[in-house]
């Protein structure tokens, strides 16, 4: 056992955080923290790490182990470069290296006795700069940088001048290079884009010692937890198994906590009418009955109703108006900025109900593409791209930096102002799925953080009446059942959806199709996320004739440009594009077809059989060499079906 935690208790002032927080970590397991916000989560980190002290119970880590912490904000050194950063974790072994040298310019000078003692001294040196990856170490600083996302022209950066996301990613890099026992980590994937988070994925995946994670990355802890620790109302449990194994039991556990709860309050109410009864009859012996019927009633061990945060909530999001079919039509869409070249002769069509998940690397120009639909920027060549919006398209537009709301109200003056029809309780109820209960909702605008007016302004959306939702990266400062609210929200919307979002799950729980911005071009794939993982490879080949690895935003910037026509075979051009899409639902209906048709003639074959075995037909001759007959026409008829849609498919 790595980490045991016995009845661990702690509250800030009458907040209880945890009443009873008991589980153990094995070595080189990998477990997941989770709860809504504020209920605990990196506060249980803190008090595993030494940085806050339990108030009460045992925290025990076994003898002779290491842990490493990443928090959520980061204080790094002002001075040293991103590169020299993460070098300074290779000290140790940096400080090997300079005494093997030392050693080696001293090995010129000396002789005899003291020449063997200082080889013997080099050899352990030696030896020991091999066990520490002393070989190796310059090159796992570099494979880690660019797992993170960042460039090699970007090594020799101040960390002095980089974002807090930036910062933050250097101490994952930090963390991950001293290779701890147990890693604590909160939100280690908050400002990496889906080609880090793949890459931090599989290094965790690969690591030799275990892993405690909070995160609000669903996918995330699906591939990585084995065992999920909940934090709800001070109390703590534990689950075996991944993060939607874990939903699944939480839901089966809060059911089967509710049913009893109803049960025991039908049988309160039960009890309560007979006691009514029996006095209303007014006599000695029904009286006594009555009273041992009370006692009863006030020993009994009362269930609490187990509290909720209704992800059964539906938001009510549909459009005042149905838009055409052709909801945005663009082509020869271009944009770069100075040197740098985003994107050029895009194309890009969406119908009316589809739901189009823009995915893509930091920095290839996902959001810029949200802007240019939405009149927030031009695009290059204006005279030659084309931007269309279809018949009675509205558009909602969410943007991260984009808020539209007036500082001097408050939140629930924010919302009832703009809806005055909403009634108290119903904006209530929708500001609490996002994360604004009680007093919260009184407070002003301009004293919120800038997540919290991300919440206000997408709570606001979700009332809007359009028929074409643009959203750029909607889930963040959301928690784990505010996201299943809004999933729930958008798959119920019958108008059409094109998003930016970098959640795997929420991606794969809402897509209906996929557009990877990569190598300055769309890579388009029907389905969801998972779906497009598995055919990425051979997509990524067709479309850019490049191969189906993940490419750095630097590494798009730095490939040869495309022509505004792409000329090349292996470039689309946007009515080749229209023409293979359309080849591509033509034959989607035939397999569908065909699936039919094999289907009917299965059945078919299986009511002949069953006639032939029938004991009463045993005896008629015609009608068993008809049924024969008949079998072998719907038996040929079925292979050649089987051949046609094996082909097809």
């Amino acid at each position: 056992m790595l980490l045991a935690c016995h009845h661990v208790q702690k509250s800030f002032g009458t907040n209880v955080i945890l009443r009873d927080a008991s589980f153990h970590i094995e070595e080189k397991e990998k477990a997941a923290i989770v709860g809504i916000n504020g209920a605990g989560k990196s506060t249980l980190l803190k008090l595993i790490v030494g940085l806050e002290d339990a108030d009460g119970g045992e925290i025990i880590l076994a003898k002779g182990k290491t842990i490493g912490y990443l928090a959520q904000h980061q204080e790094l050194s002002l001075h040293q470069t991103i590169y020299e950063e993460l070098l300074s974790v290779k000290q140790p072994v940096i400080d090997l290296e300079q005494k093997m040298r030392a050693a080696e310019k001293q090995m010129k000078q000396l002789s005899g006795h003291e020449l063997e003692a200082l080889m013997e001294t080099y050899a352990s040196l030696s030896h020991q700069f091999e066990q520490e990856g002393g070989y190796a170490y310059k090159s796992e600083v570099t494979g880690v940088l660019k797992g993170l996302g960042f460039s090699e022209e970007e090594f020799t950066k101040h960390t002095g001048v980089l974002s807090g996301g930036q910062k933050t990613r250097i101490a994952l890099g930090k963390l991950l290079l001293t290779k701890p026992d147990l890693l604590l980590m909160d939100e280690p994937t908050n400002h990496l884009d889906l080609n880090s988070i793949t890459w931090l994925e599989t290094y965790l995946q690969n690591y030799d010692g275990a892993v405690i994670l909070v995160s609000h990355d669903r996918y995330f802890l699906d591939r990585l937890a084995r065992k999920v620790i909940e934090i709800k109302d001070g109390d703590c449990t534990v689950f075996s198994g991944n993060y939607t194994e874990y939903a699944k039991k939480s839901r089966e556990l809060l059911d089967a906590k509710l049913h009893a709860y109803w049960n025991q309050q039908a049988e309160i109410a039960r009890q309560e009418e007979v006691i009514r009864k029996l006095k209303s009859f007014n006599r000695e012996k029904s009286v006594r009955r009555a009273q041992s019927r009370e006692k009863m009633l006030r020993s009994m061990d009362r269930i609490e109703r187990p509290k909720q945060l209704d992800a059964n909530m539906r938001l009510s999001l549909q459009p005042a108006l149905e838009s055409g079919n052709d909801v945005l039509h663009i082509e020869h869409l271009s944009k770069r900025f100075g040197d740098q070249q985003l994107f050029s002769d895009l194309a890009i069509d969406i119908k009316r109900g589809e739901r189009v998940a823009l995915i893509g690397g930091n920095g290839t120009g996902k959001t810029t593409i949200l802007k240019i639909i939405n009149g927030l920027l031009a695009p290059d060549q204006p005279d030659q791209a084309n931007i269309t919006l279809g018949s009675n398209v509205t558009i909602a537009y969410y943007d991260q930096e984009y808020h539209v709301l007036h500082p001097e109200k408050t939140i629930f003056e924010e919302i009832s102002d703009a809806y005055p029809n909403l009634t108290n309780t119903e904006i209530r109820n929708l500001l609490a799925a996002f994360l604004f209960t009680g007093d919260d909702v009184f407070a002003p605008i301009h004293t919120l953080s800038g997540g919290e007016c991300g919440r206000v302004s997408l709570a606001k959306l979700m009332l809007s009446q359009a028929n074409f939702l643009i959203l750029d990266e909607p889930t963040n400062h959301l928690d784990m059942v505010s996201k299943e609210i809004l999933e729930k929200a958008l798959l119920h919307y019958s108008g059409t959806i094109l998003y930016v979002s970098h959640d795997r799950y929420f991606i794969n729980q809402t897509a209906t199709r996929i557009l990877e911005l990569t190598h300055r071009t769309l890579v388009p794939c029907n389905g969801n996320y998972d779906y497009y993982l598995e055919k990425r490879e051979d997509l990524i080949r067709l479309y850019t004739g490049k191969n189906g690895g993940a490419p750095s935003p630097r590494e798009d910037r730095d490939a040869p440009a495309s022509g505004s026509g792409q000329t090349t075979e292996s470039k689309q051009s946007w009515q080749e594009h229209k023409e293979q899409q359309a080849a591509m639902r033509k034959r989607e209906n035939q397999l569908n077809r065909l699936e039919l048709e094999i289907t009917d003639l299965e059945e078919q074959l299986r009511g002949i059989d069953a006639q032939l075995s029938d004991p009463d037909n045993g005896a008629n001759v015609p009608l068993l060499m008809e049924l024969s007959r008949s079998r072998q026409q719907l038996e040929d008829t079925l292979n050649k079906k089987m051949e046609e849609w094996e082909s097809l498919a």
